[in-house]
Order: structure tokens, then C-alpha cells, then sequence
């Protein structure tokens, strides 16, 4: 009978920890843990197996990189596993099936009620970027401890965790997930954020000239993510590198299709040449290396669309494009001929509203008619490259 009970027993416990885990993270302040001694310090490395030569050699007071989450989700692990084997130690079984039994339950609450646990976590409304980063930091610790908490059940059953046919625990597997989870939470958070800066976008479509300094929604952009990317000083490198890589091509794709809104009717030079202050200031934070770690100007490949794009406008170099599109060595290899045709056209509507006087003006008239002759041979060009 008490055989039968074991897995209506095990669900009641795994309803319990649920609560316990979702207790842990609602307290939490996803911030890393100060100590202000030794004392302090022992009190959290107690509770959880951290090591960490470089940050031992730090006097105090100092941080330890986790939040209070990390010390209290091992102890709640350590605590299942004690109540688990309570229950099985009185069935009368064999230390072999005593630990099978404790792992298998064990991984029940990491893969099903540990997992939706640290989901809930990533999606609550008031999660931000910052709490996020120590989402990661968090599980990369919990991840590092799991050889930890194999060795532990092997200690109360006596079972050694290299015995033929043993379950292994999946907290590996469970921390890498929220991990990579919390990863694309930060992508697509940050993408967000960019979006909401370039809605505040107020560009004069139509101005004469551009003025000399960046647009003040840009430089608060910049600002903002110089400031989230100091933040990423504890992440993984790649997972850093991705973020910024990522949230530069974002921002480079919402300019291009800011440029080319409908809305859009009419872009003059001086429109463009303050469009172009804005992307060089993106590059200048692009090549100042936000995160370490990009060989030599790899983070400015992202604006190499743009900034092709751009110099062909600013510098109307036809010529060159028309000459030599469709070449691998092509200066403008990256101008999509539809995406400067689309520009063009409303330069084209600038030059003839821009001035009632326009077409008895000789420089307005020429510049006019060049403007329909580019316009002739792109579509030319894209019709040639349909067939």
C-alpha cells in the first residue's frame, strides 16, 4: 500500500516545493548578494558549494554574483530530497532502488515544477533587463552546483554516482533551458526598448539642411544602451556579444524602415544629411565596443546596409552603382536596388514640391531630370534582374 501511495505522496510534495520555489523567487531582488565579512560570507557559501579564487583574494565589503534565489533554491533541493527519502527509507527497498527512487523524484521537481517555476519568474510584468542578467547569472551558478547535488544523494543512500544503470539528474538540462529562456527574454526586451526610442523619432522630412549634432532621440538611445550594456559585465561572453549584435541590427533594420515608411512622402538632402549625423553616431558606439570581446569593427557590420545606403545618397554616386551592380567587389554590394528607388522617389517629390519656382530654376531643372534618369535605370535594373 505504501508502494501504491509513492507517487500520489510524490505529487503532494511536488505541489509543496512549487510553492516553496515560487516563495523564493517573489522575495527575491535579483540583485548579487553583499557581505560585509567573512562571517557574512560563510553564512551563503554554507548554504551553497561557491568557489571562487579571484573573488576570495577581494577584501570586504565585496558581492557575491548570485542573488539570495541561488543559496535558497539549493537548500529547497537538498530539503525535497530529505523529505523523499524519509518516505522511501521505511518501504523496506534496497539502497539501489532507495536512490533511484530519490533521483527520479528529484528530477520530477527540477524538469517539471523547477522549470515552470523560473517562467513564471522570467515573465512577470515588473522583470526587466537588470533582473534578467541575474536570471542567467543565477542558473549558470545552480547549473555549476548540480555535481554537487549528485554527490549529496549518493551520501544519505550510499549508492556511489558512478553505479551501472544510475539516473542521472536533469538540472543540468533544466538550468540550460531557463538560461537560454532568459536569453531571448533580453532580445527581445531590448528590441522592445528600441522600438519605443525611435517612435520618438521626430525627424523634418523636408528640411533644407541637417543640423550638426545628433538627434536627441538618438543620443538617449545610445545612452540607454551604454548604460544596459554595462550591466552585461557578468554574462557570458557570447550571451553579451549576442545582445549587443543583435540589438545594433535592430536598430539598424528600424532606422531603414523608418526612412522608408509610406508615411514618408518626401525626404530631402538635408533630412538625409541629418539621418546620416544620427547612423554615425551608431557606428561611433558601435566601434567604441560596448561588450569586449568583437574582433576589430565586426559590431559595425550591422550598419553596413545603412551606411552603404547613405553614402550612395550623400555622395550621388549613380554612376558607380549603376556600373557596377550585380559584381561581388561592388562598392554598393549591399544597396538592394528597390530600396534606393523607393528613396529616390521621394527625392523625386521633393524636388518638384520643394520650390513653385523649381522648374525655372536651370540647377532645379537638371537635378530634376537626373533624378528621373536614375529612377529610369533602376526600374530598368529590377526588371532586368525579374527575367
Amino acid at each position: 500500500m505504501m508502494l501504491e501511495m509513492r507517487e500520489q505522496y510524490g505529487d503532494i510534495l511536488l505541489k509543496k516545493w512549487n510553492l516553496a520555489f515560487r516563495q523564493v523567487l517573489d522575495q527575491d531582488n535579483f540583485s548579487p548578494i553583499p557581505v560585509a565579512t567573512e562571517e557574512e560570507n560563510r553564512q551563503f557559501t554554507s548554504q551553497f558549494p561557491f568557489q571562487d579564487p579571484e573573488l576570495d583574494k577581494l577584501p570586504f565589503p565585496k558581492k557575491l554574483p548570485f542573488s539570495e534565489f541561488v543559496p535558497k533554491v539549493y537548500s529547497q533541493l537538498k530539503e525535497f530530497i530529505y523529505a523523499c527519502l524519509k518516505y522511501y527509507e521505511d518501504l523496506h527497498l534496497s539502497s539501489t532502488e532507495i536512490d533511484d527512487m530519490i533521483r527520479k523524484s528529484t528530477n520530477l521537481l527540477l524538469t517539471r515544477t523547477l522549470s515552470s517555476c523560473l517562467q513564471y519568474a522570467m515573465k512577470k510584468k515588473n522583470v526587466g533587463l537588470a533582473e534578467l542578467v541575474q536570471v542567467i547569472i543565477n542558473t549558470t551558478q545552480l547549473e555549476a552546483s548540480c555535481v554537487y547535488l549528485e554527490e549529496f544523494i549518493s551520501n544519505i543512500t550510499n549508492v556511489p554516482p558512478e553505479t551501472a544503470n544510475a539516473t542521472k539528474l536533469y538540472g543540468t538540462s533544466t538550468f540550460k533551458d531557463a538560461r537560454h529562456a532568459a536569453e531571448e527574454e533580453i532580445y527581445t526586451n531590448l528590441n522592445a526598448k528600441i522600438d519605443q526610442f525611435i517612435q520618438l523619432a521626430d525627424y523634418d522630412w523636408t528640411a533644407a539642411q541637417g543640423g550638426g549634432a545628433p538627434s536627441d532621440y538618438l543620443s538617449d538611445l545610445i545612452a540607454f544602451l551604454c548604460s544596459t550594456f554595462s550591466v552585461f559585465t557578468h554574462l557570458p561572453g557570447k550571451v553579451a556579444q549576442t545582445a549587443c549584435m543583435s540589438a545594433c541590427k535592430h536598430l539598424s533594420t528600424s532606422l531603414v524602415q523608418l526612412l522608408l515608411e509610406t508615411d514618408v512622402r518626401q525626404v530631402s538632402m538635408g533630412a538625409l544629411q541629418q539621418f546620416n549625423t544620427d547612423v554615425k553616431e551608431c557606428e561611433r558606439f558601435a566601434r567604441a565596443g560596448p561588450v569586449p570581446g568583437f574582433q576589430g569593427d565586426t559590431l559595425l557590420l550591422a550598419f553596413s546596409d545603412l551606411r552603404q545606403l547613405l553614402d550612395l545618397f550623400t555622395q550621388w554616386d549613380w554612376s558607380t552603382y549603376l556600373a557596377d551592380y550585380g559584381r561581388p567587389t561592388c562598392k554598393y554590394l549591399r544597396v538592394n536596388p528597390r530600396t534606393a528607388l523607393a528613396l529616390l522617389e521621394k527625392m523625386k517629390d521633393t524636388s518638384r514640391k520643394n520650390n513653385m519656382f523649381a522648374q525655372f530654376r536651370k540647377n532645379e531643372r537638371d537635378k530634376q531630370k537626373l533624378i528621373d534618369t536614375v529612377v529610369k535605370q533602376l526600374r530598368n535594373l529590377i526588371s532586368a534582374h525579374q527575367t
